[in-house]
């Protein structure tokens, strides 16, 4: 087989629509693109959101509510089942959280939520704890500590 012989498969190459060539073939006059307007032009794309020049449904429903997007934190969450991995009395931060690859991105600190059991005694420094939490790190022979 040489590299002048290759060809395609049989079927794998269509002819291309020729539009815009008459009446006969079918795809004249306004060559597949329907009636007149701003979308029988090139280049027009309508964001599926446009309501043809009405009041858009976004504006028309009354807002509600407040979004505290300029002050708002946003904590990365480890649950105490999550801890029960560790050695009795390890000492967990957030740097040795995100080193053993439990936490990726601390964003604006480490919360420590009370999901599931802790079986092992920890020292836990986080940046915020939920009230169960702390009880239960207590109750399991821990120490919760609250980094400033």
């Amino acid at each position: 087989m040489k590299l002048n012989e290759l060809r395609p498969r049989e079927g794998a190459v269509k002819k291309n629509k020729r539009v815009g060539r008459g009446p006969g073939s079918g795809h004249g006059k306004t060559s597949c693109r329907g009636g007149k307007g701003q979308t029988a032009r090139a280049g027009a794309s309508i964001p599926p959101y446009f309501e043809g020049g009405q009041m858009p449904l976004v504006r028309r429903i009354p807002k509600r509510g407040f979004k505290n997007a300029l002050f708002k934190k946003e904590y990365a969450i480890v649950n105490l089942d999550q801890l029960n991995q560790f050695e009795p009395q390890t000492e967990i931060t957030p740097e040795f959280l995100i080193e053993k690859k439990i936490v990726k991105d601390l964003k604006d600190g480490l919360k420590i939520l009370a999901d599931g059991d802790l079986k092992v005694p920890l020292t836990i420094k986080a940046h915020k704890f939920s009230k169960t939490a702390i009880e239960k790190i207590e109750k399991a022979g821990g120490k919760a500590e609250v980094i400033a």
